[in-house]
């Protein structure tokens, strides 16, 4: 039995990173909601908690596909909403996500933006919002907004495509 190793990601609309992460093999759960970090625990943005079995998918690839499917190098006025970090659950994943995060900077031109927080809080969205993108693909918002970023990562990342998005 493998050991299920949890992140948080935020950068855009939990809705799209719901989806990408849903659709990478090893990922056992995701859960969509906001995060707010330990130091201020009142302070959510949109995020979610992914669920994953490092023996099939590490964590650096985890952070490369977030990286690249949100803007990581941009800050823009919906920042507060669309917080871009990576939450960690332990000092140890503190360390790893600094050096990952270091490697992962020599692929793109202009500064990452993308902050390694502590986690705090953990709100869910509400239920109806759930599986957003997999219940209809093909609703406005995730033909405009999430299917590119799923196109996008499918071609890049194509050994971690779970075969449910093939």
């Amino acid at each position: 039995m493998h050991k299920i190793f949890k992140v948080g990601f935020g950068g855009g609309c939990h809705w799209c990173t719901e989806a990408v992460f849903m659709s990478l093999n090893g990922v056992k759960k995701v859960e969509q909601g906001f995060i707010a970090p330990k130091e201020n625990p009142t302070d959510f943005s949109e995020a979610v908690i992914v669920h994953y079995n490092a023996s099939i998918i590490e964590l650096k690839d985890l952070v490369a596909i977030h990286l690249d499917t949100h803007k990581s190098t941009e800050n823009h006025s919906m920042r507060k909403k669309y917080r871009s970090g990576i939450y960690y659950f332990n000092k140890y994943d503190k360390k790893t996500l600094a050096v990952i995060m270091k490697e992962l900077q020599q692929d793109f031109e202009t500064p990452l933006i993308t902050a390694v927080i502590p986690f705090g809080v953990f709100k869910s969205s509400a239920e109806r919002f759930h599986n957003y993108y997999f219940n209809d693909t093909e609703k406005p918002f995730c033909r405009t907004h999430i299917s590119p970023k799923i196109k996008l990562f499918k071609e890049k990342y194509t050994k971690h495509v779970s075969t449910k998005v093939q």
